[in-house]
């Protein structure tokens, strides 16, 4: 059974999805409770870096230090290495991965900086994210520079 946090980044994976963009979700959960949410709006707003992490990061809006060394970033796809630096410049002690079979992303950069990373192979992160590769290459190739 996927945790709840998870469910709620799959929903944001699946809100951007039906948006026309692509299906990668996040949430940034502080002592249980989930104070940034959302997902990859690159397309949708034509941003260079609305990764779905980077926008859960700026929905939080602004937050001390104390708080973010105690938050989970909860991402249904591994963390690119832009979204890997934002997330080791707050301090995110946390990083709860959806799945990293369509995309490795810089785990072993936070690994390497002290966070630690847990992988779930969640079946629903992975299907939605090879369909979505296989009928749009263009468009992920795009998202993940190249």
């Amino acid at each position: 059974m996927t945790d709840i946090f998870m469910q709620e980044a799959i929903k944001e994976a699946q809100a951007g999805l039906k948006e026309g963009g692509i299906p990668i979700g996040a949430v940034l959960v502080h002592q249980g409770v989930i104070m940034g949410r959302g997902h990859n709006r690159r397309i949708q707003k034509g941003s260079a870096i609305l990764h779905g992490e980077m926008d859960a990061l700026e929905n939080a809006g602004r937050q001390t230090g104390n708080v973010y060394r105690e938050c989970v970033m909860y991402t249904t796809l591994s963390p690119c290495i832009m979204c890997t630096g934002a997330m080791l410049l707050y301090g995110i002690p946390r990083v709860v991965v959806g799945e990293n079979k369509t995309f490795m992303g810089a785990e072993d950069l936070l690994k390497h900086n002290g966070v630690k990373v847990e992988v779930l192979q969640n079946a629903e992160c992975i299907n939605m994210m090879e369909k979505f590769i296989k009928q749009n290459p263009e468009l992920w190739y795009e998202d993940i520079g190249k």
